[in-house]
């Protein structure tokens, strides 16, 4: 019997290994492990942050996308992560020490809020919770004792209360503390934070960045120095993107711009139209005269020849309660009642019993989270069809 040849671990030189092309669109490098070298091991002895040689350490496709991130936030540099909840938790970790204290927005996502009251106090951390929109009492949080950092969203979910994000970050750097944003509902279109001062900026990529409801990841941004503390943290949290969400977040993000310009009209748009309903008792959109933001939003939202960028997502509340709100969303066609925000498809929640049904109904009306309140992330349909279709569902809903 003929000898067998002996079967090879290497794989063969081939245009499937050897980088002959230049693609337009980036390649999904679904492999976990890599060939080693000299400079590989010299980089594994030194922390292993810069070879690519193990998928939880780095991966080509997660870094492309990561580099878009950066490049939409102004950031030196970003890191992805397996969630948004993912990228809070290590941005937080990457930063904080045993007894470290962190002030915290009281408006923040449901999720969020268990992360800052329930968890960080178990692992030692000291965690205070005041309203975003009242710096008097950020300073008095501040002034009660060492603080690590400030957290807060750029615009409260699902309140759409605007952060002021300069006079934050000028409070947190004035004793030396960090501030991190979450910028998942502005997102880097309308503002980026790290030009106003913030230190690290955290997504929910899944939402806008991504902007097709079809993956799952998250992103941490900010200065080079800070973004590799992420990344070691990620290394030992195991909070690392599967390669292929990557790609579909960077695939994403190719036309977020233009995502966002249209989102963000029709936003507009709808809230306009609402405003105008006499049962509907108060409809949030920083384009609506009146805003109680207004003042924040034209020192923090970036602008273009249409004016201030004003965001895709509005609330607003029915008279009738939640009951209502249901019965609302139920009418709808254009709309698609489901969790989350910042798809192509406009999605519609109400908040009592998605991002926030955790908490009680008194800590939602606190967290100022009315009864009736309705969350809308705007999509890219026509304007006057969705338009159309929330007017009908109103007075359907009677």
């Amino acid at each position: 019997m003929p000898d067998q040849p002996r079967r090879r671990s290497r794989p063969a030189q081939s245009a499937g290994f050897v980088p002959r092309t230049r693609p337009v669109v980036p390649p999904i490098h679904q492999s976990v492990t890599y060939f080693l070298d000299d400079q590989s091991y010299k980089d594994v002895q030194a922390g292993g942050l810069d070879e690519v040689w193990y998928g939880r350490f780095r991966n080509p496709t997660v870094d492309v996308a990561a580099d878009e991130v950066a490049r939409l936030e102004a950031a030196e540099a970003a890191f992805m992560t397996s969630s948004g909840m993912g990228a809070i938790a290590t941005a937080l970790l990457s930063v904080l020490r045993a007894g470290d204290r962190v002030v915290a927005a009281t408006q923040v996502y449901g999720d969020t809020r268990d992360l800052l009251v329930r968890d960080l106090p178990a692992w030692g951390f000291d965690v205070e919770q005041v309203d975003a929109a009242d710096l008097d009492a950020w300073r008095a949080a501040v002034a009660a004792g060492p603080t690590r950092v400030l957290y807060v969203e750029t615009m409260a979910n699902p309140q759409l209360e605007l952060a002021d994000l300069p006079a934050l970050a000028a409070l947190a750097h004035d004793v030396g503390a960090l501030l991190v944003v979450d910028n998942t509902f502005a997102t880097p279109y309308n503002v980026q934070p790290l030009t106003h001062g913030a230190d690290l900026v955290v997504h929910s990529a899944t939402k806008f960045l991504n902007g097709h409801s079809d993956a799952i990841a998250g992103v941490v941004a900010g200065a080079y120095d800070a973004v590799r503390e992420v990344q070691r943290r990620v290394i030992t949290l195991g909070t690392c993107l599967d390669p292929h969400a990557a790609y579909l977040v960077w695939r994403g993000m190719q036309t977020f711009e233009l995502r966002l310009a249209r989102s963000n009209a029709t936003a507009r748009a709808l809230a306009a139209a609402l405003a105008g309903v006499a049962d509907v008792v108060d409809v949030r959109h920083p384009s609506l005269p009146g805003y109680a933001r207004a003042e924040v939003a034209g020192r923090v939202l970036r602008s273009d020849t249409g004016g201030l960028r004003t965001g895709a997502m509005v609330s607003f509340t029915v008279e009738g309660g939640d009951e209502r709100a249901l019965r609302l969303m139920r009418h709808l066609e254009v709309a698609c009642e489901a969790t989350s925000l910042g798809g192509v498809e406009t999605l519609v929640s109400t908040p009592f019993n998605s991002s926030h049904f955790s908490l009680t109904p008194e800590e939602r009306r606190a967290a100022r989270i009315d009864d009736g309140m309705v969350r809308v992330s705007c999509g890219v349909e026509p304007e006057e069809d969705l338009v159309e279709d929330f007017l009908d569902a109103v007075g359907a809903s009677r």
